[in-house]
């Protein structure tokens, strides 16, 4: 054998064992591209069966405004800036009767409408139109913002198709999910993906209700109010949210549950309002210095900061410094799963929390109020006290003062001997933050204050009207 012979030998013979080795895994690969071929058929036909079932429920809903309404959410540069579906062809301030358009959900035969607060806010008239083309006007049965739910209702001559609900607690990270929407006014255009989270929250103001499923199913405006359907044609959420630097989708889309979804919604067709429990108590997320001190076993929790006197809280036993670990025997992350725990509870119903004081577990009960009632009550007591009566912001005055969405509470009236009237502020001036606090509502105004004992100063952060100038100014509290 030549030396020529042997190098042909030395390579021959192993390229003939790769070729062995290559049939059949070249096979193996194959069959894999069929399998996945197939697998993304099926999904396809499971995508088409969603559509042609869920369609029918699916709302398109326009909305006018009249002149010197605002229908958009200040500019934000930031990078994770929170864009609520608006339909862009919306200006901050109309001259003329503008339209809005948004989407909405078929609930029950009888033509309830499941949507978004931010889609009807502000609206003057609603025009629900039907996948079959029959047009309706719609009325608001009730709307509530901490949650950025709405329903409406139509009256339809005969009974009408209607959503199924599914459970989204059971909803699984990586399952597949269908978009149903009109944005940019494209009539039922169906857009699909996969659940991308569970449970985001802090994408808007701190004193709503977030617990939000993410997906990378493409939403824009107009989808706002629509369903997330699984591959059951099941409806798992009520698209509300994206998080985008441009205003446009880039992959982060956020949805409503639709346990937390339907439990607003039947509030809100029962009462027109949603009732809320009350328990008169602020809290903090567990920090790792506090949970490596307690020798917890994970940063998970939520500790008491301050408890208002004679309140629910107070009368069941809860202190200042003890960390709540469970609510009716669920696990409390952070703040957010304890104040969406507290949304599912009814006033009245007596709840047994599970706590850590001072290293030694302990459990007490409390049976919280209306918080409705509350507020009012504390509102009442704000103005006596400062000499002011406030009210909710305006969208005009958010736009006008480009602040961020609900900040801030608006004066409505002023008695000038009384502290707030002989620091210089007048009716119209909006009162921003208490001691580092966002004022994102009036009841969070009245959680503030509530909790207030004198004595003791207080920090607040206002805005004049006159300039759209903020200033910081200090209070004591006396008895």
């Amino acid at each position: 054998m030549t030396p020529q012979d042997t190098q042909a030998y030395r390579f021959g013979l192993p390229l003939l064992i790769v070729l062995s080795l290559l049939t059949p895994l070249t096979g193996t690969i194959r069959a894999a591209q069929k399998q996945a071929v197939d697998m993304g058929s099926a999904s396809m036909t499971a995508v088409t069966h969603v559509a042609t079932t869920a369609m029918p429920v699916v709302v398109q809903l326009t909305m006018t405004a009249q002149p010197g309404v605002v229908q958009r959410a200040p500019a934000d540069s930031t990078p994770s800036v929170r864009h609520a579906l608006r339909s862009p062809a919306l200006p901050g301030q109309f001259k003329r009767p503008m339209m809005g358009l948004g989407s909405g959900i078929l609930m029950d035969a009888q033509g309830h409408i499941l949507t978004n607060h931010h889609v009807i806010q502000g609206a003057t008239t609603i025009t629900a139109i039907l996948a079959d083309k029959r047009v309706y006007p719609a009325r608001v049965i009730g709307s509530d913002v901490k949650t950025d739910l709405a329903v409406l209702k139509i009256d339809a001559p005969e009974p009408l198709p209607y959503a199924i609900f599914g459970d989204s607690d059971k909803v699984e990270v990586g399952a597949w999910v269908v978009v149903i929407g009109h944005p940019q006014g494209l009539a039922e255009t169906v857009t699909h993906g996969i659940i991308s989270g569970k449970h985001r929250h802090g994408l808007s103001e701190a004193n709503s209700y977030e617990d939000f499923l993410q997906t990378d199913a493409a939403m824009n405006p107009g989808n706002s109010g629509g369903p997330l359907l699984n591959l059951r044609a099941e409806v798992i959420g009520v698209n509300t949210t994206i998080v985008s630097q441009t205003g446009g989708f880039e992959g982060m889309g956020f949805a409503i549950p639709s346990n937390m979804a339907l439990a607003v919604a039947r509030a809100l067709i029962a009462s027109g309002k949603v009732e809320r429990a009350w328990f008169g108590v602020e809290v903090h997320d567990v920090t790792h210095a506090e949970a490596q001190g307690l020798d917890l076993p994970a940063i998970h929790g939520v500790v008491v900061d301050a408890v208002v006197p004679g309140g629910p809280a107070a009368q069941g036993g809860l202190l200042p410094g003890d960390i709540v670990l469970a609510y009716q025997a669920q696990p409390i992350a952070d703040i957010n799963a304890f104040r969406n725990a507290v949304l599912a509870t009814a006033v009245g119903q007596p709840v047994r929390v599970t706590l850590v004081r001072r290293g030694q577990p302990q459990q007490v009960t409390m049976t919280p109020e209306d918080g409705e009632r509350v507020t009012q009550q504390a509102l009442a007591d704000f103005s006596a006290r400062f000499g002011v009566a406030v009210r909710a912001i305006s969208l005009e005055e958010t736009s006008t003062y480009e602040l961020a969405p609900h900040l801030g509470v608006t004066i409505t009236q002023v008695q000038p001997t009384s502290v707030l009237g002989r620091l210089g502020f007048e009716a119209h001036d909006i009162l921003l933050a208490i001691n580092n606090h966002p004022l994102t509502g009036v009841e969070s105004l009245a959680e503030l204050t509530s909790a207030l004992q004198p004595p003791q100063r207080l920090v607040i952060l206002g805005l004049d009207h006159r300039s759209g100038e903020t200033g910081v100014v200090q209070v004591e509290l006396q008895e």
